[in-house]
């Protein structure tokens, strides 16, 4: 509580907010974690089920549930929103949430879609199967070698001897992207428009997030949150690298339309009554990407364009990624852009509210506009004080803390009952992201070395390969 003329009031974070048709009782938030409790199909499990009604025990203003596919292809345990089938398995989720928040917790859907990538090949896969000949490249190696026989040999003749080279030869063999295929492994563009569906993706794509919110309003959900952020199609549309040229690239204007034109299809399929907002960067971090001068711009359209809420991240990018195994995929977190996205002690120093100077401009050029719609502001909060502070110093309208609440999913709780002194608190290791990296069960390590350990606990639900707890450990107000 806070004193003011010598009277106890509510902190700010502890007060409602309303925006558009949703009232949340507190300004606290819970963004979208992948946890990869769902299976193969996309389902909403038990597992996932236990994982959203833990968080919903510690009664935060709103939860977002996971980047959740809107179309219908294979990604591993993600969850799915891509047909009706998946309807009465999601609302059981939201029947789950608002039993065990007690009503109080709003719940609103992630919605995403993403493009294809492979796993980095073996050398010797790549050169014989994947490597298309050009002219250029026997150019090349006669350059290269001093020698002109790579002009007389067969393709098959040409792979095996290439295979011979030095290494960093065979590099100096190729272009740019064949470099990337081979390093990294293969992965689409929005700006592979010779790939016909890469093309027709301003076509496509307003539909299918269309149709998976009406289902998510089917389903019994709050809202949804169109995911424009990170290495998803919709942020790479709004990159600074999106240079197509069929009027949905190059421009800042360009690259906007068509996360607005998927708004526009969103709002007319569920109506004004439904809440939609967005999640978007701040800043991409990575050399050409978009800046805040970018996202300052792009939320005011947002907010013109009628959505309720915008979330601020940052980073989160293949384009640094850190080069995966062989046989692994590129991660985009795992580079300094990821490290951006989610900071930590041994990248930051000190990762408490980094990247709250980001949501604070964007709010600031909102306002400016003429719009009052609510910022989000996320990054490294894990204490009372600095949430409070935030929003009573203009950087954000609600505060999203998703490591921390992962930590202790009553810590919101806690705090409004005056007991933070109980709050489990987050070590800014990124366990949990190096899970997640791996397409693990997503836990945190500070569970089984606080209250209850893993042998001491017969009924504990437990990862697949049974050294993890899955659940935070219960708390009792």
């Amino acid at each position: 509580m806070c004193l003011h003329n010598g009277s106890v009031t509510t902190p700010l974070l502890f007060q409602p907010l309303t925006f558009g048709s949703m009232r949340l009782h507190t300004r606290s938030w819970v963004p979208a974690m992948v946890p990869w409790r769902s299976n193969e199909a996309g389902e909403a499990t038990p597992e996932v089920l236990a994982w959203y009604e833990r968080f919903a025990q510690g009664q935060p203003g709103a939860l977002v549930v996971e980047a959740t596919g809107v179309r219908d292809v294979k990604s591993g345990p993600l969850l799915r929103i891509s047909a009706d089938h998946y309807v009465p398995g999601l609302r059981r989720l939201t029947d789950t949430v608002r039993a065990a928040s007690q009503g109080r917790t709003r719940l609103f859907v992630q919605l995403i879609d993403f493009l294809a990538i492979r796993r980095r090949p073996e050398k010797a896969v790549w050169v014989r199967r994947f490597w298309q000949l050009k002219s250029q490249h026997r150019e090349r190696l006669c350059a290269i070698t001093g020698s002109s026989q790579w002009l007389d040999m067969t393709e098959t003749e040409l792979r095996e001897a290439a295979l011979a080279l030095p290494h960093t030869d065979l590099l100096r063999v190729l272009d740019e992207r064949e470099v990337e295929e081979l390093e990294m492994g293969w992965r689409e563009r929005v700006t592979d428009t010779q790939q016909a569906h890469i093309q027709a993706l301003p076509q496509t794509l307003p539909a299918l997030f269309a149709a998976a919110a009406r289902r998510a309003r089917a389903a019994g959900f709050d809202g949804v949150e169109l995911h424009c952020a990170h290495a998803y199609t919709l942020a790479s549309f709004l990159s600074r690298r999106n240079e197509r040229t069929d009027g949905y690239g190059g421009t800042r204007a360009a690259r906007a339309r068509l996360p607005l034109e998927v708004l526009a299809a969103v709002r007319t399929a569920v109506g004004s009554d439904f809440v939609v907002g967005v999640r978007l960067l701040g800043d991409e971090a990575i050399a050409g990407g978009s800046t805040i001068d970018d996202a300052q711009d792009y939320a005011l359209w947002f907010a013109q364009a009628g959505v309720e809420f915008v979330s601020v991240s940052r980073g989160g990018k293949f384009e640094d990624a850190r080069q995966p195994k062989v046989g692994e995929a590129a991660y985009p977190y795992t580079g300094p852009s990821g490290h951006a996205c989610m900071p930590t002690i041994k990248s930051h120093g000190d990762p408490r509210g980094v990247n709250l100077p980001l949501a604070r401009a964007i709010r600031a050029h909102v306002r400016a506009g003429g719009w009052q719609t609510p910022i989000v502001g996320a990054g490294g909060i894990d204490h009372m004080a600095l949430a409070e502070r935030a929003l009573q110093t203009g950087d954000c309208d609600l505060v999203a803390a998703a490591r921390q609440t992962l930590a202790d999913p009553d810590w919101w709780r806690k705090a409004e009952l005056g007991r933070e002194h109980e709050v489990r608190r987050c070590s800014y290791t990124n366990y949990c992201e190096g899970l997640d990296q791996r397409h693990k069960q997503v836990t945190c390590r500070l569970w089984d070395r606080d209250l209850i350990t893993l042998d001491g606990d017969g009924g504990l639900s437990r990862s697949l390969d049974g050294k993890r707890r899955l659940l935070a450990p219960p708390w009792q107000p």
